[in-house]
């Protein structure tokens, strides 16, 4: 029986993160050809490698850049309708961010965290929609976050982003769905990659989460990649614009108050002046 994804080309950007990787695993399991972008090339070698001792017929190839620079992200996308002459599936997984005040960004630390996790996607779509519409359409599936719907204290320019990540999802899912193109994206929770391993390996760090999660455990990569799966391939032939949650049903209940984490980074005079509404101490360098 045919591999539901066979002739299918993708490219993944952030290409050497845990979910990057397990997106990739899902794809070329069910036939699709993939291209991984990332900045390190070691790493990305080291990806490939892995993807292929699971899947040894699989094509996996990989360009080396940064997804954040609009040319780096074109070579990218030209390598992947390369191998054969079209784009099906795109899944831009650049993203992150940090704890911080509110009161403690200034614009530029404000801005950065926009451009980690919402120019990046922009680029992926504004760059890879006109070639997935040469073959009538495909599948862009972004990677948003429960913190786009539940306020996180202390993140603030990353709950933003993701905000505003799943209002363009949304956004191009209209516009585009005349090219046959389906925008899409995928909230998760807070799940184990190499960001969080600090935190999975703490136990009294991880309670706070999980006390908030119905369904009593932590987040792996494979759970997020099963939802980019479907959202991508034909079994979502009929969905488009939206954004779909995988947290163990955090969302049914709120994400956990860290205060002390931020005592523990700014120190406890920056705690107190962000709770203040206050201009904080100048923070650690």
């Amino acid at each position: 029986m045919k591999a539901p994804l066979a002739g299918k080309t993708a490219l993944i950007t952030g290409g050497t993160g845990a979910l990057a990787k397990a997106c990739a695993l899902a794809l070329i399991k069910d036939g699709a050809s993939v291209v991984l972008t990332a900045r390190r090339a070691e790493a990305l070698a080291e990806a490939r490698a892995y993807l292929l001792e699971l899947v040894p017929d699989a094509q996996v190839e990989c360009c080396v850049g940064d997804a954040c620079q609009e040319d780096d992200l074109l070579r990218a996308l030209d390598q992947a309708y390369g191998l054969q002459q079209r784009l099906d599936i795109l899944v831009p997984t650049v993203g992150g961010g940090g704890f911080r005040p509110l009161l403690q960004h200034d614009p530029a630390s404000f801005g950065a965290e926009l451009n980690t996790n919402l120019i990046s996607a922009f680029l992926a779509i504004r760059h890879g929609a006109p070639l997935m519409a040469r073959n009538g359409g495909g599948a862009i599936v972004c990677i948003s976050s429960t913190a786009a719907q539940m306020t996180f204290r202390w993140l603030s320019s990353y709950c933003t982003a993701k905000a505003a990540l799943e209002s363009l999802v949304r956004c191009a899912a209209e516009e585009l769905a005349s090219a046959g193109i389906r925008v899409n994206s995928v909230r998760p929770g807070l799940f184990h990659s190499e960001a969080t391993s600090d935190l999975f390996d703490t136990p009294e760090l991880c309670r706070p989460f999980l006390d908030e999660v119905p369904l009593g455990r932590l987040g792996k990569p494979e759970d997020i990649a099963g939802a980019v799966r479907y959202l991508a391939g034909p079994e979502a032939g009929w969905t488009t614009g939206q954004s779909l949650a995988i947290d163990g049903g955090n969302e049914l209940r709120r994400n956990p108050q860290l205060d002390h984490l931020i005592s523990a980074i700014y120190g406890e005079d920056a705690l107190r002046a962000a709770l203040a509404g206050q201009e904080p101490p100048r923070s650690p360098a």
